[in-house]
């Protein structure tokens, strides 16, 4: 225990259970040390020399005021060396330990075995770039903030992108962790600093990498797309190695909570994000910096030239997912759907999704198909041609499409086909698209003549255009005479009506 640190901790005026959690001291042990530096009257003045204190400590403090706690497990001390030896784990023992009836407490046996077995400090090593090579970023919890869309309280997220050399840094605030707002913050990054550096170092969020390993790293696709576009490299930390972006962790996101944070009341999110821009200028890049011993604004300045120019055209923020193509022949993307050859149905494929368009590529990455951005949540695009064929013509039959193409067939044909849409109750939608496709069979040209036919003799059905078609009647001439009443009346002569019955008789 250093007694200067516990000193400058007491003289501060902190509690016995703030001093413990700092220190990892008991807070009943912070209270005896605090009696006795008020006798010694070491809790206001000038301190005196560490060998005065230490002295002090062992004449009239150790010597019989300190706690003298013995563990539980002391009993037990050549026992527990023998599993240790043998490399047995602490929770092993602690098991074995109660086989002989120790009951004491876990924690009372993990404390026991780490006195027995010290940990020597681990050296470390400051690591300092030159100016524009490295940035690191990272997410950190700011509390609650009202969103100004909706006006409701949410959590929010700080990301802290800060330059190793000059310290500069960029904070936004927003409500998520996606993958298109982590790529949107680095776009606003970059733009802030004018200039990209030559290497990003990030922690392993999903956001970013999908395989943490120390040697051969998996970045994110669109993440990696990104940094094509930026030409920065990604070179995330060591997986649970907080202290390998140091400079963002404690300068940035530490800095940001104690100082712009702290008591701050309930705002709204955009409301913080332009407070934190101008506390960015007046107060974290005019303070002299802890380690530099200059202000990182001014560091910066001489930065600034070492930063990698801007592309001439912002990347598009895109967002890369592997989905498995449905029954229906679409995938499911960002709340949209989006067609895709019937072949594929079952198989995954990969989907990138921009501002604009969303691109369908096979796992060998070979571009399937390309749709314009849904505008709307659920809107469906489909591309005809990725349908089976014999369902397309259900999928595209409307009213509106059926008179469209009756009408560019003759007027004939858009006559019969307004009868059958406008028929009512049943539903005569399926009829008119079977008999429009017979179009398709006999030629627009017929079809026209036929239900002309059809029409003329008062049919309106299907299936009376469809035998008309069969039978050839529709190259026939459609022959009429007048009633005495003025009515039209169609006839033929008695040979074609009974003729096959009277063997060719006139009847009356």
């Amino acid at each position: 225990m250093d007694i200067r640190e516990l000193l400058r901790h007491l003289r501060q005026g902190e509690s016995n259970r703030a001093i413990g959690r700092a220190l990892g001291m008991n807070r009943k042990t912070v209270g005896r040390y605090r009696r006795w530096a008020g006798r010694q009257g070491l809790l206001k003045g000038e301190l005196p020399s560490l060998e005065r204190l230490e002295r002090l400590l062992k004449e009239t403090f150790l010597c019989g005021c300190a706690p003298q706690n013995v563990s539980s497990v002391q009993g037990f001390c050549e026992y527990v060396l023998g599993l240790r030896r043998e490399g047995v784990e602490i929770a092993a023992i602690h098991q074995r330990l109660k086989e002989r009836g120790y009951r004491g407490s876990y924690s009372s046996v993990y404390r026991f075995v780490r006195s027995l077995e010290p940990r020597e400090p681990e050296a470390v090593v400051r690591v300092e770039t030159k100016p524009g090579e490295e940035a690191q970023v990272d997410f950190g919890y700011a509390g609650k903030m009202i969103d100004p869309v909706s006006d409701r309280v949410r959590k929010s997220w700080l990301f802290v992108m800060t330059l190793s050399w000059s310290r500069h840094q960029y904070v936004e605030f927003v409500f998520d962790q996606k993958v298109e707002t982590w790529l949107k913050l680095h776009r606003h990054s970059f733009e802030f600093f004018g200039g990209v550096p030559q290497r990003i170092v990030p922690d392993n969020l999903k956001a970013a990498i999908l395989k943490a390993c120390w040697h051969e790293p998996e970045a994110q696709q669109a993440y990696r797309e990104c940094a094509q576009h930026y030409d920065f490299l990604i070179a995330p930390c060591r997986p649970r190695t907080p202290q390998h972006k140091g400079k963002v962790e404690k300068g940035g996101v530490h800095y940001v909570k104690r100082n712009f944070l702290a008591g701050r009341e309930l705002c709204h999110l955009d409301q913080a994000n332009r407070d934190v821009l101008h506390w960015i200028h007046e107060t974290a890049g005019m303070r002299i910096h802890g380690t530099t011993k200059e202000r990182p604004l001014e560091r910066f300045e001489r930065e600034k030239a070492s930063l990698k120019p801007l592309p001439n055209i912002p990347y598009d923020i895109a967002v890369w997912k592997q989905l498995k193509v449905g029954r229906d022949c679409y995938v499911h993307f960002d709340n949209a759907y989006y067609s895709v050859p019937f072949r594929l149905v079952g198989q995954k494929v990969q989907v990138r999704g921009g501002c604009e368009l969303v691109q369908i590529y096979s796992l060998d990455h070979r571009l399937i198909t390309t749709h314009n951005r849904a505008r709307k949540p659920g809107e469906r695009l489909t591309h005809t041609d990725h349908l089976p064929p014999f369902k397309i013509e259900g999928v595209i039959l409307t009213r509106e499409n059926c008179r469209r193409k009756a009408a560019s067939i003759g007027p004939w044909t858009k006559k019969m086909v307004d009868r059958l849409l406008d028929h009512r109750p049943e539903d005569r939608l399926r009829v008119a698209g079977r008999l429009l496709r017979l179009a398709q069979r006999y030629g627009p040209k017929r079809l026209e003549a036929a239900i002309k036919r059809a029409l003329a003799y008062g049919e309106t059905s299907y299936l009376s255009v469809k035998k008309i078609l069969e039978t050839g009647l529709d190259a026939e001439p459609i022959r009429a005479r007048r009633s005495a009443s003025g009515v039209c009346a169609f006839v033929r002569s008695n040979k074609e009506l009974t003729g096959h019955l009277t063997g060719g008789l006139s009847w009356r």
